[in-house]
């Protein structure tokens, strides 16, 4: 038994000190849309959003979308089957900017999700050499177009996805929408995985990604992942398949977005797709979130454990300092990164173990088919072990 403790405690600092190196590496080796050079020419371009019930923020996104200093493109939103003003709210955009195209969604096939239904539609239509998803709840400065094209260009990639700047209003997004970013930063290495066209680490975005076209056509479109949950991690993955060119790089000066709004839709937004991000493979989800517990958390419970006069002894003190602090670290520089506020690297334990409970809600919605996103009942999904 004391041999299982000792081994634990060496494999924690370990996977911690991973951690530690893979955000560091993560935070200068992931280029920013401003740091590449001016393209040459600049390709014409479909920036493509689906709407649903989104009358709190499209009218924002759509004039940003509208105000782009780029010299050809084209706005196309697809109204897909809204109860709320956002119809209205379209209606007179469109009145006032040639640019803009509104079009009115068809209804929800039964073998496909609204959104990736929504997203086929706009494709239909749209005729630019690029084409840009970006969801309604997003905002874009003037140069947004500008700088992603030259650095798709720079890069020589068939998808560019990004890191928007999360916009969090209220302390039940804060405590969830953060993991995200420090989940990816923390455990992926981002620039290896693209040199070395690793699919299965490939996390892509939906909040911003800018195809070719031609390498859009070729993975087959929203049609090729029309069941899955995760489209956009779905889509870079058959891309690198298929030998495109993935780039995950960060667009927080030139994209926000205010992911979910609150508490409660924070956690119907995770709980439907964590557990789809493990391709719906029971043993790798267990065993990840087992590992995140006993590392990020264990440390924790011990460290409280000696402060209370209680210690545990088979969690030495030394041992879940030095833990606690990698784990702070880490934190710190996604923050720093990602312009949180600093103070979430001092509550993650609170963060992660909310997370880990939408998590295990994730499974069991999955599992039963009861998961719900936009008053959709999601497709019951078959899980297997690995």
């Amino acid at each position: 038994m004391i041999l299982f403790w000792h081994v634990y405690v060496i494999l924690i600092v370990l996977f911690l000190t991973y951690g530690l190196f893979s955000s560091l590496v993560n935070s200068f080796s992931v280029r920013r849309f401003d740091q590449y050079p001016p393209a040459k020419e600049y390709p014409f371009v479909s920036v493509l959003v689906p709407a649903r019930n989104e009358a709190p923020s499209i009218g924002r996104c759509i004039s940003s979308l509208l105000a782009q200093d780029y010299p050809d493109y084209e706005v196309i939103v697809l109204n897909d089957n809204s109860t709320d003003d956002t119809s209205r709210i379209l209606e007179k955009f469109a009145q006032s900017n040639s640019r803009l195209q509104v079009i009115q969604g068809t209804p929800l096939p039964e073998d496909w999700l609204g959104k990736h239904w929504a997203c086929h539609q706009l494709d239909l239509v749209a005729k630019g050499e690029l084409i840009l998803f970006t969801d309604a709840d997003t905002f874009h400065t003037p140069d947004m177009l500008r700088s992603s094209v030259s650095a798709l260009i720079a890069e020589h990639a068939d998808l560019v996805s990004a890191f928007p700047h999360e916009e969090m209003l209220t302390w039940g997004e804060r405590l969830l929408v953060p993991i995200m970013c420090w989940g990816i930063f923390t455990f992926i290495p981002i620039r290896l995985v693209q040199k070395m066209h690793w699919p299965l680490l490939a996390i892509s975005i939906g909040q911003f990604m800018l195809f070719r076209r031609q390498a859009y056509d070729m993975l087959g479109g929203f049609e090729a992942v029309k069941r899955e949950v995760v489209d956009d991690v779905c889509m870079g993955r058959i891309l690198i398949d298929k030998g495109g060119e993935w780039r995950l790089l960060d667009g927080t000066r030139q994209v926000s977005c205010r992911m979910y709004r609150g508490f409660r839709e924070a956690v119907g937004g995770f709980s439907k797709t964590i557990f789809a991000v493990y391709d719906y493979r029971i043993l790798p989800f267990i065993i990840f979130w087992l590992l995140a517990g006993l590392a990020f958390l264990g440390p924790v419970v011990g460290l409280i454990s000696y402060l209370l006069r209680v210690p545990l002894t088979f969690i030495p003190v030394g041992f879940a300092a030095i833990s606690v602090a990698l784990s702070i670290l880490t934190w710190m520089i996604t923050s720093w990164r990602f312009h949180f506020p600093i103070y979430i690297a001092f509550i993650y334990p609170l963060d992660l173990a909310l997370y880990i409970i939408v998590a295990a809600d994730s499974f069991i919605k999955t599992a039963t088919g009861t998961a719900v996103w936009k008053k959709r009942l999601l497709e019951r999904v078959s899980m297997r072990w690995l």
